[in-house]
């Protein structure tokens, strides 16, 4: 239940909407047991039973109210208020009675709508709120955990907790709130109408509670763990799902598409299974507790009639309305032994999600961190090493260079050598496990985050671009910016000629992760963005391989533009765009075996630089 308790938590800053609708609770379940109670005399009316019978009956109550072991005061005030009503109620000639007492009929009605109406709303606001806060924490955490987080979860399971499990708690919170705190009041209201006609009665239907516990008690126990697999299950085939959407091109190109459809079969299969077990746990709860309901009602039928009929110790009219409290009483009741159910199912998923929430950021900031304005000397690495959490073995391997304000520092090495991430180390993607990386003498881990990744740009190997306007995708977080400047920076970028030529111009939308423009162009948008942010330091991880050798040139033009007067640091796919870098460090197995210029490094023959220049420019001959 402490999941379900921190769920509540959110309720918190809606406390004025929760007392509203509480107050209109009670006055809901207030009118609507008076709808019932007025039923009474309306039957004394219809078969004018007369004043005499009426106060006689008053009395006979209130002497059996006497007879159990209950407060005096509780006696007289319930027998003074019966007599004061019954009084107002069957005074006058019979037209006078009936009139009356369906004018407060109607009233009652009116009443117990209009209070329904407004406990509703405002209990669906607190609760439309609180899974909109709860979803909106849960989405500004995920972006403070560390590219760690995001390498060992699977995107579709990500997304199955944002849609399927935030979707589960919201029904069952809503179910819960509208039961509650509706449907007890209304029990209490009825059973305190029923208890006022009859304690011997109302004491005899209470056999069916402990019943009703056991039975509920142990369904929800199942429920919850069934809930908690095929939330689990749903992620598996969000991620499924994902995944071929993704893979499109390499699933048809493989021919695989039986293999994915049996693979996604295979997990329909298990959720249709598992969401009919869990549809027969859930729905014995309810036919249960009306089995054992109706079974003890047709006792207190019996028993109510041996009452009326042989000890007359109440009247026909009030056994009616007796009857009529007590099955007022059975919907809350069937509502009250589905909200266990609910609040399981809630759990259920409020745990895989409250597992993102727990999950506490490796990368963050210190209490008073290190303000860093603007990048004045020095990038440097001291003695850096850096293996994953999952492994011991060191991706970097005691790292150590300088990479100067203006300077372009290239790094070069076969794929595996730890080239990206080093490079993921600069803006605090990763955390180094043994030495220090500093920016103008601070080490970053003392810095402010958004202070150090404000100085940098980066252009990856794979440009992600969203589903929006090229003029969006540009000015990327940047509301109602100068098109002029976007288009300056396209310009540059060597994109405003092919964006031109877009239907809509820079009003293109260009599909998801831009799937509706080529390789290229998507490589020059990223720059153009990277461009417009003018940060003083760049990393490019190795923007140009996946291109062809038009775009290459292109992009290696817009590169260029891009670093005239900024600190570059570049991972280098093609040798011949590095030439004019200031210093070129080749790395193998996570440490840097050579250090030096082109043309130094060229010299050694022996070198893996000079290796890797022959074979390279062997392959394009």
């Amino acid at each position: 239940m402490k999941i379900f308790y921190r769920i509540l938590e959110y309720v918190k800053p809606y406390w004025k909407h929760v007392i509203l609708s509480i107050l209109c609770t009670f006055l809901y379940a207030f009118m609507h047991g008076a709808s019932v109670y007025l039923t009474i005399p309306l039957m004394d009316t219809l078969f004018l039973q007369n004043q005499d019978q009426v106060e006689t009956k008053t009395e006979s109550v209130k002497k059996v109210t006497d007879s159990i072991a209950i407060t005096s005061w509780f006696s007289k005030i319930t027998s003074d208020v019966k007599e004061t009503f019954n009084n107002f109620m069957l005074s006058g000639s019979t037209t006078d009675k009936l009139l009356r007492v369906c004018i407060l009929i109607m009233l009652a009605f009116v009443a117990k709508n209009i209070f329904s109406y407004l406990q509703e709303y405002y209990l669906s606001y607190v609760e439309q709120a609180l899974i909109r806060d709860f979803r909106d924490e849960t989405y500004r955490h995920l972006h403070k955990l560390p590219m760690s987080y995001f390498k060992n979860e699977k995107t579709g399971d990500l997304m199955s907790r944002f849609s399927n499990d935030v979707f589960m708690v919201q029904t069952s919170v809503s179910a819960v709130f509208l039961s509650l705190f509706k449907e007890p009041v209304t029990i209490l209201v009825f059973f305190a109408i029923a208890f006022s006609i009859s304690w011997k009665l109302t004491l005899f239907s209470l056999i069916i509670l402990p019943f009703s516990i056991l039975i509920i008690t142990f369904i929800g126990i199942k429920l919850r763990k069934q809930s908690y697999i095929l939330q689990q299950k749903m992620g598996g085939i969000a991620s499924i799902l994902h995944e071929t959407i993704v893979g499109a091109k390499i699933v048809k190109a493989f021919g695989m598409e039986k293999y994915e459809t049996e693979k996604f079969e295979l997990q329909t299969e298990n959720i249709f299974k598992l969401n009919l077990k869990k549809v027969r746990i859930r729905n014995i709860s309810s036919p249960s507790t009306e089995t054992i309901a109706v079974l003890v009602g047709a006792f207190v039928i019996y028993y109510g009639g041996q009452l009326v009929l042989v000890e007359q110790s109440i009247k026909a009219s009030e056994f009616l309305g007796f009857i009529f409290a007590i099955f007022q009483m059975m919907p809350p009741m069937k509502a009250i032994s589905s909200i266990n159910n609910k609040v399981q199912e809630s759990i259920a998923a409020g745990q895989r999600i409250f597992e993102i929430l727990d999950t506490e950021p490796t990368i963050k900031n210190e209490s008073n961190p290190i303000r860093i304005s603007n990048f004045k000397e020095s990038i440097e690495f001291e003695n850096v090493s850096f293996h994953y959490e999952d492994s011991d073995e060191l991706v970097l391997d005691n790292i150590s260079f300088e990479a100067k304000k203006g300077q372009i520092v290239a790094l070069v090495g076969s794929s595996g050598a730890g080239k990206s991430t080093l490079v993921d180390l600069i803006p605090r993607f990763y955390d180094p496990t043994g030495g220090r990386i500093l920016i103008d003498g601070v080490d970053i881990k003392h810095a402010k985050i958004e202070d150090i990744r404000s100085l940098m740009g980066v252009v990856t190997q794979e440009t992600v671009l969203f589903d929006e306007t090229v003029k969006n995708n540009i000015a990327y977080g940047l509301t109602d910016y100068p098109l002029d400047k976007i288009i300056e920076v396209a310009k540059i970028a060597n994109a405003h000629n092919f964006i031109t030529e877009f239907p809509n111009g820079y009003e293109t939308i260009i599909g998801e992760r831009g799937v509706k423009i080529s390789g290229g162009q998507r490589q020059r948008l990223s720059i153009a963005r990277a461009l417009l942010k003018n940060p003083p330091v760049m990393i490019f991880d190795e923007a140009t391989s996946a291109l062809d050798n038009e775009s290459e040139v292109l992009v290696q033009e817009a590169i260029e533009r891009l670093m005239e007067e900024r600190t570059t640091i570049v991972i280098a796919h093609r040798l011949s765009t590095i030439r004019n870098a200031d210093v070129i460090l080749v790395l193998d197995r996570g440490k840097i075996v050579q250090r030096g210029k082109n043309d130094e490094l060229l010299k050694d023959h022996s070198g893996i630089y000079k290796k890797l220049y022959e074979l390279q420019f062997r392959e394009m001959s």
